[in-house]
């Protein structure tokens, strides 16, 4: 196994800043849940409507995953990653002036899957998931403040140009912007594949039972990511009679908790075994599940929204690490590929819980998301330990 390029302290601050602001980036694409909810107010769609809009976006990852595996093969890792971030750039532009969101996550899926193995060459195997968890820290910040500039754009009475709540495009647009600049003037070395691979050849890794069951695992958790992101305004409206502006806090809460949960867990994963915290994250989320089924008063249901941001806080980061550590070194690129082509989830979830909501109530998207739960209780079992 290849060892991490950087030789002392300094080179690595120097080199991990610019890769943590990038993943201040990636946390734009948690935007689309809080925009899917105001394109419903303002259109008065079903949640099966409304739900279209974070599905269709996520669907780019199906498409763009494994072929962004092959062009790190090609060009490396931190030039796709800066073209992913040139993309995000300019979709974020377009949102601000429209009513288009999917150009969007042609970046984002192109950074996924580039960015965190890029990490690899910065840090040894067994502090991946630590640092890979760091990441979703910062990226949680980015989610966190996507609800609340939005809101802000939507009531201030500060002169936005009239943008509105579509102020946040443009304020994350700048930011975007200043993590190109600074990932382009820092120096990160890379290993080179030996060889080239095609689409086939990617996709036959899913024949590797692990691989797969990491796999589905990204799809749960995104799933549950974005399915608690969108629905979780709509159970404080339907259940407490609250208008969107006000139960837009749950979002909030829910990416607060999650900010935490990555925050602990970029600390306590340097010391607990995976297998361990994992579970342990897992039973959160379930208790989270169980709340938000029975919960019918506001603190209650915050608390289940809150266990569930916490508990999913970590998952990503347990779940890439393992299919990236136990994986040949030269297949981690496509590896990574398959496991980011996993946030398909983010399509699969929102459109059968809107479909569950309109025939049954939010309580119906609440059941679609314990399903998710339910097997990362399963993967649980499966995760290796060295």
């Amino acid at each position: 196994m290849a060892q991490p390029l950087v030789t002392n302290r300094k080179s690595f601050l120097l080199q991990i800043i610019p890769v943590m602001l990038c993943f201040f980036v990636m946390g734009f694409v948690d935007l689309v849940g809080t925009a899917s909810n105001y394109v419903q107010k303002d259109l008065s769609l079903t949640d099966a409507q409304a739900n279209l809009f974070p599905s269709l976006v996520f669907f780019w990852f199906l498409i763009f995953s494994v072929p962004t595996g092959m062009l790190m093969n090609r060009i490396g890792r931190k030039r796709t990653v800066l073209i992913s971030q040139a993309v995000t750039t300019l979709s974020l532009i377009f949102p601000a002036f429209g009513d288009s969101y999917t150009v969007m996550l042609l970046g984002n899926a192109i950074m996924q899957t580039s960015l965190n193995p890029l990490v690899t060459n910065l840090t040894p195997g067994d502090k991946l998931a630590s640092t890979l968890t760091f990441g979703q820290f910062v990226k949680a910040i980015a989610s966190f403040l996507a609800p609340v500039i939005a809101a802000w754009g939507a009531t201030t009475v500060f002169p936005t140009f009239g943008l509105g709540w579509r102020a946040l495009f443009v304020i994350y647009a700048v930011v975007s912007f200043l993590s190109i600049s600074l990932l382009a003037a820092t120096p990160i070395e890379e290993e080179r594949p030996e060889r080239a691979t095609n689409i086939g050849q990617c996709l036959k890794l899913l024949g590797n039972p692990f691989v797969l069951l990491c796999f589905i695992g990204i799809m749960c958790h995104v799933g549950i990511d974005v399915g608690t992101n969108t629905v979780a305004p709509k159970i404080i409206m339907e259940r407490m009679g609250l208008p969107l502006e006000e139960a837009s806090f749950a979002t909030g809460v829910y990416f607060i908790f999650r900010t935490v949960g990555c925050f602990l867990g970029a600390l306590l994963l340097r010391y607990l075994s995976p297998k361990v915290f994992f579970a342990a994250s897992v039973l959160l989320m379930l208790a989270g599940i169980c709340i938000l089924m029975a919960g019918h008063s506001l603190m209650p249901l915050y608390i289940g929204i809150a266990l569930i941001g916490f508990g999913n806080s970590n998952v990503f980061s347990v779940v890439f690490s393992q299919a990236l550590v136990y994986s040949p070194e030269d297949e981690r690129n496509e590896v990574s590929g398959l496991m980011i082509m996993g946030l398909f989830g983010g399509t699969v979830f929102p459109l059968a819980m809107g479909f569950a909501a309109d025939a049954f109530g939010q309580i119906g998207s609440v059941a679609v998301m314990a399903v998710g739960v339910v097997y990362l209780m399963f993967y649980t079992l499966k995760i290796k330990v060295k």
